[in-house]
């Protein structure tokens, strides 16, 4: 099943590329707002079937400003760092033997295309899965992690590299919170959807230049262990959003280091899902 916030409400995409408004096609018994689907997503999994047989608008159609951040409003966002090893070797730090856990506020979430403003410093790209949870839960057994998951989506964790190394003490949060640093879409894609779930490409390029390249097969926690080690501290939330982790191929990383610039276009793709657009000014 793929999900999408098009135009500020909830539509699910059908096989044949139809935006099925969920509210209207159901009469008024989901909400329009994609992200109280999440509330109710044993209900929305029943009357899939039912939705998929529903008359939509061609996804042909839709204009890529029209569709926006498929979890746009969650109650907790969780980001996790380090969790590729090769990205760490090139950040010069040692693969962690727990999670390195920080958040991205809310206020910094936005939609799959579009402009995104740069602030003064030095701006680096980094691709990651997102998840985006249907069941919440405390000491969630990672066997059963996925069952907790709603759908998997395609995340930008911008990061202001010289905010974040400033300080006695790493500004992580901060320094990837700006407004519009945290974009999520297209679509929302189910797990089953997915051959494999746990081995899924991502990819990120600049002006066409692709700068990283990965799959998720690579990452040091995977994503049921995210949630298992997550849910023994925090009680997780249906709506929760969690930033996975990036490959290796960011900027700062780079020999000379290189960031993002005024006119820009940033490519950020996952297989499966699709790809975000996104220019910078």
């Amino acid at each position: 099943m793929r999900l999408a916030n098009i135009v500020d409400r909830f539509a699910l995409i059908t096989p044949d590329d139809q935006a099925v408004d969920v509210s209207r096609a159901s009469g008024g018994r989901f909400s329009p707002r994609i992200q109280d689907c999440y509330e109710r997503w044993d209900e929305l999994l029943a009357a899939a079937p039912d939705l998929h047989r529903a008359q939509g608008r061609p996804l042909t159609e839709v204009r890529p400003h029209e569709v926006g951040n498929p979890a746009p409003q969650p109650r907790q966002v969780f980001a996790i760092g380090l969790n590729y090893a090769d990205h760490a070797a090139e950040a010069g730090l040692a693969v962690p033997e727990d999670l390195t856990v920080f958040t991205k506020f809310a206020s910094s979430l936005t939609g799959p295309y579009g402009t995104i403003a740069l602030p003064p410093g030095t701006v680096d790209w980094e691709v990651e899965l997102v998840v985006v949870l249907g069941r919440g839960g405390r000491n969630i057994p990672a066997e059963t992690a996925w069952d907790h998951v709603a759908g998997l989506s395609v995340g930008q964790d911008l990061s202001e590299r010289t905010m974040q190394s400033a300080g006695p003490a790493p500004q992580y949060s901060l320094a990837k919170s700006f407004p519009g640093f945290g974009p999520i879409g297209p679509f929302l894609v189910t797990p089953d959807e997915f051959e494999d779930p746990d081995i899924i490409e991502l990819s990120c390029s600049v002006n066409g230049e692709q700068v990283q390249k990965g799959t998720t097969a690579s990452m040091v926690f995977p994503v049921p262990e995210i949630i298992a080690r997550l849910s023994r501290v925090a009680t997780l939330l249906p709506g929760d959003v969690i930033f996975t982790g990036t490959p290796p191929g960011v900027g700062v990383g780079r020999s000379p280091q290189r960031f993002l610039a005024p006119g820009d276009e940033l490519v950020t793709a996952i297989e499966g899902i699709g790809e975000m657009r996104h220019r910078l000014s």
